[in-house]
Parts: C-alpha cells; sequence; structure tokens
C-alpha cells in the first residue's frame, strides 16, 4: 500500500466513528427531544442533505485545490459534533447533523478523487474497496463502542466519547499533506473549476449510457441503505422487535461485518472478472437483503443484514465505470455529481421514511428493493450490448 494510500485509508477510518455510532443512540435522541417520526428523519437525513447540497461545489473546488479540502474537511466534522451532541433543540440538532455531513463530504469526495486520479500504485477496484474497507471498519468501531458504553450514560456524551477518535485524522493532516504536495502542486488556480486541462486541445467528456448507468445505481444503493441503516433498523428494532440500543447495535454490526469482510476479496474480484459483472450482483443481494430487512421477523431481519452487508461490499463499483468513462481531468467534477446521487439518496432516504412513519417505511423498502433489482438488470442489457 502506498503512503498516500494509508493515510488517505487511516483519515477515513478516523472520521467514520461518529457514522457508525449515531443510527444506534438515535431512539434514545428521538425520545431525549421529544421528536416526532418527521423530524427523526429530517435529523438522520440532514447529514445526506448537507453532503448532497455540497457535492457539486465541492467537486469544483476540489479540482485544484485537493490539499486544502482535506484539511477543511475533518475540522468542519468535528465542530458538527460538538454542536450536536451540545444536547439543544431540534433546529441545534439539525445543524449539528448538516454540519457533519459538509465535513465529512469534503474528507469522503477529497479522498475518492485522489484515488481516481492517481490510482495510488493499486488496481482501481482494490484501491477504492480498500479506501471504504477504512471507512467501513471506522463505521463498525464506532456501533461497537456505542453499544459497548454503559446505557446510563447519555446518547450526547455516549457519541461524544465515540467520535473523540477523530483527533487521529486531524494529527495526521501533515502527513497527508506532503503525500499529497507532489501530486497537487500549488499555483494561481482558480478557486472552482470544472476541469484541470484547459484550451482549445483539452480532451472532452461525452455522456455516455454506462455513466448513466452508474449513477443511477450509485443512487438506488445509498437510497436503500440510507433506509434500512438510518430508518428501518434502529426503530423497527426498538418498536416492533423490542430492543435497545445494544440490541440495534448487534444488528448493525451484523451489516458492517459482513460488509467489511467482503470487501478486500470483492475489489480484486472486480479487478479480475469486471467490474459490471459483480456490480449486478451486489445490486441483485441488496435487492433482496432490503426484502427481508423491511418485512422480515427478528430472525429474517438478521439475515437480511448479513446479505445488505454483502451487497455493501459493492458500495465503491460504479465509480469503477464512472472512472472508465471520464477523462482524468474530469474526474473531480464527474466524482462531484456523482456524490450528490449518493448523498442525495442518503438524504432521501430515512426523510422519505420519516414522512411515511415507523409503520408504513417498510413499503419503501421494498420501492428501494425493486429499484436495485431493476438498475442490475439494465446494467446486464447494457453491457451485452457494448461492442
Amino acid at each position: 500500500m502506498t503512503p498516500l494510500l494509508a493515510l488517505l485509508c487511516l483519515g477515513i477510518f478516523a472520521t467514520t466513528f461518529s457514522t457508525g455510532a449515531f443510527p444506534a443512540i438515535l431512539p434514545e435522541l428521538a425520545r431525549g427531544g421529544a421528536l416526532a417520526d418527521w423530524q427523526v428523519g429530517l435529523v438522520a437525513g440532514a447529514f445526506g442533505f448537507a453532503r448532497m447540497a455540497a457535492d457539486i461545489p465541492i467537486g469544483l473546488f476540489l479540482t485544484h485545490h485537493l490539499r486544502r479540502a482535506v484539511v477543511v474537511g475533518p475540522c468542519v466534522l468535528a465542530v458538527g459534533v460538538l454542536v450536536l451532541t451540545s444536547g439543544g433543540t431540534f433546529p441545534v440538532l439539525v445543524l449539528g447533523r448538516l454540519l457533519m455531513g459538509v465535513g465529512h463530504a469534503l474528507g469522503m469526495v477529497g479522498g475518492l478523487t485522489a484515488i481516481l486520479r492517481y490510482r495510488t500504485g493499486w488496481s482501481l477496484a482494490s484501491a477504492l474497496n480498500a479506501y471504504e474497507f477504512s471507512a467501513m471498519i471506522g463505521i463498525l468501531c464506532g456501533t461497537v463502542l456505542v453499544g459497548a458504553l454503559p446505557s446510563s450514560l447519555s446518547w450526547n456524551r455516549a457519541l461524544l466519547v465515540t467520535c473523540a477518535p477523530q483527533l487521529l485524522g486531524i494529527l495526521t493532516l501533515p502527513a497527508l499533506l506532503r503525500a499529497l504536495s507532489r501530486s497537487d502542486a500549488p499555483g494561481p488556480r482558480p478557486l472552482f473549476a470544472r476541469q484541470a486541462a484547459a484550451g482549445p486541445d483539452a480532451p472532452g467528456a461525452p455522456i455516455t449510457p454506462a455513466l448513466v448507468l452508474a449513477f443511477v445505481a450509485g443512487g438506488a444503493i445509498a437510497v436503500a441503505y440510507s433506509t434500512v441503516e438510518q430508518f428501518s433498523i434502529p426503530l423497527r428494532g426498538s418498536r416492533e422487535l423490542g430492543l435497545e440500543r445494544a440490541g440495534v447495535a448487534r444488528l448493525l454490526v451484523v451489516m458492517q461485518v459482513f460488509d467489511i469482510a467482503a470487501l478486500l476479496p470483492l475489489g480484486v474480484l472486480a479487478d479480475r472478472r469486471g467490474t459490471v459483472p459483480v456490480l449486478v450482483a451486489v445490486l441483485l443481494v441488496m435487492a433482496a437483503a432490503s426484502a427481508l430487512v423491511g418485512f422480515g421477523t427478528l430472525p429474517v431481519v438478521a439475515a437480511g443484514c448479513a446479505l445488505y452487508g454483502l451487497g455493501m461490499a459493492g458500495w465503491m463499483l460504479p465509480l469503477g465505470v464512472l472512472r472508465r468513462e471520464t477523462p482524468q481531468e474530469h474526474v473531480a467534477w464527474r466524482t462531484g455529481l456523482y456524490r450528490v446521487c449518493v448523498d442525495g439518496g442518503i438524504f432521501l432516504g430515512p426523510f422519505l421514511a420519516g414522512l411515511r412513519g415507523a409503520g408504513h417505511a417498510r413499503i419503501l423498502t421494498g420501492v428501494w428493493a425493486a429499484a436495485l433489482a431493476l438498475t442490475g438488470l439494465l446494467f446486464l442489457l447494457r453491457e451485452r450490448r457494448r461492442p
């Protein structure tokens, strides 16, 4: 593993503890703030909404200012955690989640852009899945840690303790900047730009059907995942299945353990057998898992979480298609656009589920399962027609 990839992986590991911890404390946050279901959905979905709104300007900014973004991201995320855990009113909770979303977007899109642009010495799918592997280890550690803390500890204090490893990401920033300096040399450049190359000879970036399907696949995976992880499992688990914080955390851990176990092998498989066939299989597995989690009893939900973890190991595969269809100088811009689809899905999942109410959210889970299956079939048909 190259130094750049190792530092990117360490940074995303440190900043995803909060992502893993938040769903487990969501029922307590809702009870403590006396929040209605739509408010719970908005607090959960504000994270994805902020990322969605920030992705395009971040993509434009990253074209020439990657080093600046990797510094600002962890700092904004830390401020968001402090605001959220201040125990304020509903608007303060939403503000905290919004700031966390912007900080996470800066770090995530920055890391993905660095990998897609410079490849970091590994095959692309393996490098992307190593990055995702590190993120999932952080999410798993966050979930395990918040579940292991005493139940007498209030939700905001438990979350604050769980987010302490974010300091590690801030401490490693000088080394990351040194690793990026050769690839992102300073100079007078525009603050926002769609491409790094300029002039009449700069290559274009055509929009292909495969590229469009990659965007759709990323959005479909995100909306299904966020509905399950940030609404269905926490609220179904606590209200219908009788689970406390530790029980909800265990279901989430099942998903994350299977995800982590499959990430690196799936990346190697995609490098050897092709990204699209593996992506189609992932979409179909996630469709089946969504149905199990949305409609099953506790043992069936646990099995669905395991399948969901296997499917989530393919979270990065649409980016392989994006890179195949995109000239290098347009990578930052298109990565930002792609993340709009992903983060829009992360916002819409819990937000729409909250509008429907916990009792009817399973209907949306079934809709997302059908969308995943349809996207996989369309990808398969497109690749068979590919010359």
